[in-house]
């Protein structure tokens, strides 16, 4: 496994990316209302990332047909954007982008509920998003990657709800998708040690049951086996001497 070690000009090209990206999520929250398509988030996600000179990470990586994934309910992630597929009052809708600026990427997702919604629904949300910031507690030099992950299952379980193992965050960087993989749940191996310079997807995604998942017939769409909601939140995540940088998020979000 080589895990790439970003230069300063890297990290700068990183941090606009995410920025974008940032500025991306915060339009797609804005806009999120009942009556909208699947397909009309796609469309519009990727209108203001192409308005920023950007290419989406997604579209057409490995076949994806889309820019932002659009998954709603009990689909976990890599919804496919339909026109058909109406988003109602009281759904939760995960969006899950990414954006190349000259030739760097960065990824992040989203949950958010539409309009009024239950407050077990909520709470998913707010203890998916929390255990992101649990884990990056953790993304210091010096540290292992299983410190993260470990951090980010103790949170979600506390709360009875089953965290995804079927599916794990990554490296980022010049590729989406580069090592080491990043796993929301504890390992046997300590993994790698963290070293400033490294970038990393951090990416829980958790059930309110079981984390069983399945796929779809169209190869890309995962959901809960049992029924059960899911939600999903990711950063692009640098890691420092001085601590872990969020790369994809806009200072107003940075409270935790």
């Amino acid at each position: 496994m080589s895990v790439s070690i970003k230069s300063a000009r890297e990290i700068e090209l990183m941090r606009e990316a995410g920025r974008i990206l940032a500025i991306t999520h915060e339009e797609l929250r804005k806009a999120l209302k009942p009556g909208m398509s699947t397909m009309d988030v796609d469309r519009l996600g990727e209108e203001i990332i192409r308005s920023y000179g950007c290419i989406p990470s997604f579209k057409n990586y490995n076949g994806y047909p889309a820019s932002i994934c659009v998954s709603v309910n009990d689909e976990v992630v890599h919804g496919i954007p339909n026109k058909k597929h109406i988003i109602q009052e009281g759904d939760i809708v995960s969006l899950d982008a990414g954006v190349i600026y000259k030739g760097y990427h960065s990824d992040a997702a989203r949950t958010h509920g539409v309009g009024e919604i239950s407050p077990e629904a909520k709470k998913l949300i707010e203890v998916t998003r929390q255990s992101f910031f649990e884990g990056i507690k953790y993304a210091k030099v010096g540290n292992h990657l299983n410190d993260i992950s470990s951090a980010i299952q103790a949170y979600a379980e506390r709360f009875g709800y089953g965290v995804v193992r079927d599916l794990v965050g990554h490296g980022i960087g010049e590729h989406l998708h580069e090592d080491p993989e990043v796993p929301n749940f504890a390992q046997r191996r300590k993994g790698i040690k963290l070293q400033a310079g490294m970038t990393l997807a951090i990416e829980p995604m958790i059930n309110s049951g079981g984390y069983d998942v399945a796929w779809l017939d169209d190869d890309w769409t995962v959901v809960t086996d049992d029924g059960s909601l899911s939600a999903h939140y990711e950063n692009t995540v640098l890691i420092t001497e001085d601590g872990p940088e969020i790369l994809s998020m806009l200072e107003s979000d940075k409270q935790e």
